[in-house]
């Protein structure tokens, strides 16, 4: 896909069901400066918002979900978001605590006959400019398990990956609203940097 141009701009996915799916309202325009700025991409420096059964869904070749809470996809919501990634898409999940149960039933509507697998660490999205070599970072306790990076793979693609007990998206936010140290506030932008890199270079 090569790196991004000027005009091409990531999304925040909304959906329904109750969830906050406008939570971390400034990770995405930090994580966007942040790869301008290291990655050499020309991204629009402000995220759009697309809703899961919207036809504009296919203008974005990333799209992030995040949020706390209840999700729900209906039929055509479930099968657009499927059309979307088997056609090129990506959507990146974050699990801001509390969204886990949901986004996997949610995605289970979209994709039947696949199931989350946990990528190892040598995977190629842990390892593009910036190199984890444990896998995701822990930016936040939540219930202080091991963080673990999941992905959905349709015909050898990675078109879904989820961040579990890892909280990238707080990380992403300004350092003001989370208390971050400096040091994880990095270390989630370089992560996100590299989710950004491996998808505009497939």
């Amino acid at each position: 896909m090569g790196l991004a141009s000027s005009a091409q701009q990531i999304a925040l996915l909304k959906y329904h069901g109750g969830g906050d799916w406008y939570a971390n309202p400034t990770s995405l325009k930090n994580l966007i400066t942040f790869c301008n700025q290291n990655l050499g991409t020309s991204l629009n420096p402000s995220p759009a918002t697309v809703e899961v059964g919207s036809a504009d869904i296919f203008r974005y070749p990333f799209i992030h979900m995040t949020g706390h809470g209840n999700v729900a996809f209906s039929d055509d919501e479930a099968a657009n978001l499927r059309m979307y990634l088997l056609s090129g898409g990506f959507l990146h999940i974050d699990d801001n605590y509390g969204l886990d149960k949901y986004a996997r039933s949610q995605m289970k509507k979209v994709f039947p006959e696949l199931d989350f697998v946990e990528l190892p660490y040598n995977h190629p999205i842990f390892h593009q400019k910036y190199t984890f070599p444990n896998g995701l970072p822990k930016i936040h306790e939540h219930d202080g398990k091991v963080p673990q990076g999941f992905g959905l793979i349709w015909e050898g693609r990675l078109v879904c990956f989820y961040s579990y007990e890892c909280d990238l998206g707080d990380g992403w936010e300004d350092i003001t609203v989370h208390h971050d140290t400096e040091e994880a506030h990095q270390k989630a932008l370089k992560m996100g940097a590299n989710l950004i890199q491996y998808v505009f270079t497939k």
